[in-house]
């Protein structure tokens, strides 16, 4: 049910596949070894998280399938924010998880996910979830956010934060280009990840 299945992690996953992994491969070549990491709760986001594995890197989190992936991992320093599960999100919510962000992190980047942008805002669908993003952004030197191409021109039903919190937008080659260029002028770093289908360089 299209209806529901973007409040369910596993199946909102499958959305757009093959362009939240050139995404994350995308978002994470612009992590540096040694650095700190928010990354948000969205699927895009936990695909760059993926592409983190290698790299010595310290990652606070809210999302419990990124906690899982890196609950053996040698070279990530994980910490995990508190809370209460909200499971139909895989996502740690609350006072709680708020307070994590808004009074004991500071990060060099936050990793971030939404609903949806225009020339004047970031939108979300996900009440709960909006005091627990603007407590990631605060705590963030830089904001990426990595959206594909359906989130260009789309406005969800809550505001999140304008375009003047944001320092990167990493998408795919299917997002519009006018309205790339036009976010490109009001001073935002777009960066697009090319998708490919197969290993040959065949293009989605």
């Amino acid at each position: 049910n299209p209806r529901t299945d973007e409040f369910i992690f596993s199946t909102r996953d499958t959305h757009q596949l093959a362009e939240k992994e050139a995404i994350g491969k995308a978002c994470a070549a612009l992590i540096q070894p040694n650095q700190s990491i928010i990354i948000d709760a969205g699927t895009t986001c936990f695909h760059v998280a993926r592409h983190l594995e290698d790299k010595p890197v310290q990652i606070v989190t809210n999302s419990l399938p990124v906690a899982n992936l890196f609950a053996a991992a040698s070279r990530v320093e994980l910490l995990a924010s508190g809370g209460v599960i909200y499971p139909r999100l895989g996502v740690l919510v609350g006072p709680l998880a708020v307070e994590t962000f808004s009074k004991k992190i500071h990060v060099d980047v936050a990793v971030m996910s939404g609903g949806g942008i225009t020339l004047e805002s970031i939108t979300n669908s996900h009440g709960l979830l909006i005091d627990i993003q603007l407590a990631m952004i605060r705590a963030a030197h830089k904001v990426i956010f990595c959206l594909d191409h359906t989130k260009f021109g789309r406005q969800s039903v809550l505001p999140l934060c304008g375009l003047d919190s944001v320092d990167t937008v990493v998408t795919d080659d299917r997002a519009p280009r006018d309205l790339v260029e036009q976010l490109r002028a009001k001073g935002l770093e777009i960066i697009i990840a090319p998708v490919h289908q197969n290993g040959n360089g065949a293009k989605a």
